[in-house]
């Protein structure tokens, strides 16, 4: 078998089979195939496209490339979810203790963030003493133990995704259907999960803007799942303004914990409701989507959910009094408000805009080893839709006296990320589609 040949064979748009597949991603994973042959292989990929099969065949081998996460040890099914990213998307820190309060085991493994979207770990460590990195032995005996632990991705997970993802990255092939849905799906089969959940996002704060490209990537991961008999749900949810208020690590834990007080925003508790009526349903825990949603709400109402997170931090060494007193997680030393300068109605909150403006405040990365301000962030107090008078407070800007000097820009973006219209503009539906 030749590199060579099987470059091409996808050329001309012929179908790879399994064992060909195995040859490229086993001999790149050990550096038996050189990069160049591999961006050439990809940029094929991308005109040419992979049939469902070939896509899930792709998965596979990237799953196995490197260590997997055995977690048989834990009774019951395991449900993961993942989401593909957005602006205010603290769903994780609701959605683990929530479905875990429910009596369903939730290893999860998240990431940091990069870019205008943010990483659920950064967000818990902003919670003081909160360890992200335990070893993978505690991992497993603190979900027998509370039926819940978050952490970091450790270990030699999917290597063959880290060095194909690199290539992409330089080769222009990053928005390739068939690596993306490979990339996401070879990770969560690699973590362990019985069972997926997946969270496509469209919209301005999303990688996928376009919605029909989102519901193909939602469909066709749907189908990696069923051709490797993983139980997976896909949920379109809308990103065209922020999840919730607030944009930031610790301002998003707050918010977090006011949700699972059951006085968080309203979207955000769908949102919530709807993935954990999702993971219940994947994991067969219960036969009815409506059903599991009822059957969270009375946890969440119940107070149960906010327990459950208590005993998670505590587990992990975090103060859980921050749940009951915000005031202990970091705090911004500057605050700056933007008001609106007429009446009307909010046209639009651009997402990706308030993304990048709370990463320039020091909230997120623009490269990977970047340092992160856990206080720093935006807070946008309207939504799409509601009405505003002239003088209404309208967003607030979080950040550290070293980033002074860029305010007045900052907040020029801001006031032009907020938009006001005479007319009343209806908000997308938050939950588009959901893809079994």
């Amino acid at each position: 078998m030749r590199m060579y040949d099987l470059i091409y064979k996808k050329r001309e748009g012929e179908e790879l089979t399994s064992e060909e597949i195995s040859y490229i991603i086993k001999g790149y994973t050990a550096d038996e195939i050189p990069d160049y042959q591999l961006a050439a292989w990809a940029m094929a990929v991308f005109f040419q496209g992979m049939t469902a099969e070939e896509t899930a065949h792709l998965t596979r081998e990237v799953a196995h490339s490197g260590d997997t996460v055995d977690l048989s040890g834990i009774p019951g099914t395991k449900v993961d979810k993942h989401s593909t990213g957005g602006v205010g998307d603290k769903t994780t820190l609701v959605l683990v203790p929530l479905v875990a309060a429910a009596g369903v085991p939730v290893p999860k493994m998240s990431g940091r963030g990069l870019g205008h979207t943010g990483g659920t770990i950064d967000k818990l460590e902003s919670i003081p003493g909160f360890q992200t990195e335990i070893d993978r032995s505690r991992f497993l005996e603190q979900v027998n133990d509370i039926g819940a632990a978050i952490i970091g991705q450790t270990g030699n997970l999917t290597p063959a995704d880290k060095k194909l993802y690199a290539l992409r990255d330089v080769t222009a092939t990053v928005d390739s259907m068939p690596l993306i849905a490979s990339s996401i799906m070879g990770k969560k089969i690699a973590g362990g999960a019985d069972a997926i959940v997946l969270d496509v996002k469209t919209g301005s704060g999303s990688f996928m803007v376009e919605r029909e490209e989102a519901r193909k990537l939602a469909r066709l991961m749907v189908e990696i799942g069923l051709e490797l008999e993983r139980k997976t749900i896909a949920l379109l949810t809308d990103m065209s303004q922020p999840l919730g208020f607030t944009v930031g690590n610790a301002l998003e834990i707050k918010e977090a914990a006011a949700t699972l007080k059951n006085q968080g925003p309203d979207d955000l508790t769908e949102i919530c409701l709807k993935l954990g009526a999702a993971m219940l349903t994947a994991g067969g825990y219960s036969d009815d989507m409506a059903e599991a949603e009822a059957e969270l709400t009375v946890v969440l109402e119940s107070g149960r959910a906010l327990e459950k997170m208590r005993e998670i931090i505590t587990a992990q060494q975090g103060n859980p009094e921050i749940l009951d007193n915000p005031e202990l997680l970091p705090r911004a030393e500057l605050i700056k408000e933007i008001r609106a300068e007429e009446s009307g109605y909010i046209s639009e909150v651009t997402a990706r805009e308030i993304g990048l403006i709370a990463m320039s405040l020091g909230a997120g990365r623009e490269k990977k080893g970047d340092s992160i301000d856990p206080a720093a962030g935006v807070e946008v107090l309207v939504k799409q839709g509601e009405q505003v008078e002239a003088g209404a407070a309208l967003a607030r800007l979080h950040t550290a006296g070293k980033y002074k000097s860029r305010l007045p820009e900052l907040l020029e973006r801001l006031k032009q990320a907020v938009k006001i219209s005479p007319e009343r503009i209806s908000s997308k539906k938050l939950i588009q589609e959901i893809i079994e």
